[in-house]
């Protein structure tokens, strides 16, 4: 006679109680996982079902990305997942360097690609979130105006597609920033290119 063992205790229907919540749960990770893709998704879903209990902003893209020809194979940063970034580390003008580890690690993104913008930004523990973001966007745009045009578009309020309009101040601080980083753009010329768009603020 085999012995009974806690363990092997047998379940029917009734006695299995599934949360009304359970179906859209399931739904909303569903979707969030389409568009995010992420590249390790067991990683990614453990971040996801983090946030989402802690109630922090969730490590999803807004919408699916299509592979830009520079990223065929590369799964490193992109726009959608620096948006995304920028709404999970963006409530304070700081955010700490291992938060932004875990985030960064939250969307499966390349750890020496953090290591070498941290590098590049010469930051400390305490990350400055705009110049980090610019520097961001200078990983995916390559030059100085394709980089703020990356920076207009994640940072606008505006609906997709539309005109991409930031506060002059914000521009004004992503510029210098990302100019003076370059070393190549002498301080007058910063100015004047400053003062030649006040005009049309």
């Amino acid at each position: 006679l085999p012995l009974y063992n806690a363990m092997d205790k047998m379940y029917c229907a009734q006695q299995i109680s599934i949360p009304t919540e359970l179906p859209n749960l399931l739904k909303n990770f569903t979707k969030a996982a389409i568009r995010t893709q992420p590249k390790d998704l067991l990683l990614w879903s453990a971040a996801y079902f983090s946030a989402l209990s802690a109630g922090e902003r969730l490590p999803v893209k807004d919408r699916l990305e299509m592979n830009v020809a520079t990223q065929k194979t590369d799964t490193g940063l992109t726009p959608g997942l620096l948006k995304t970034l920028h709404k999970q580390l963006s409530l304070g003008e700081t955010c700490s360097k291992e938060e932004l580890q875990k985030k960064w690690k939250g969307l499966c993104l390349p750890v020496d690609q953090l290591e070498t913008l941290l590098s590049l930004g010469s930051f400390s523990s305490d990350i400055d979130w705009m110049e980090f973001l610019a520097l961001g966007c200078s990983a995916l745009g390559g030059t100085l105006m394709s980089s703020l045009k990356f920076a207009c578009e994640i940072l606008t309020e505006e609906e997709e597609g539309g005109a991409a309009r930031i506060p002059f101040d914000t521009f004004v601080k992503l510029y210098t920033y990302l100019a003076q980083l370059d070393g190549d753009i002498p301080r007058d010329h910063i100015d004047n290119f400053l003062s030649s768009l006040q005009p049309q603020v």
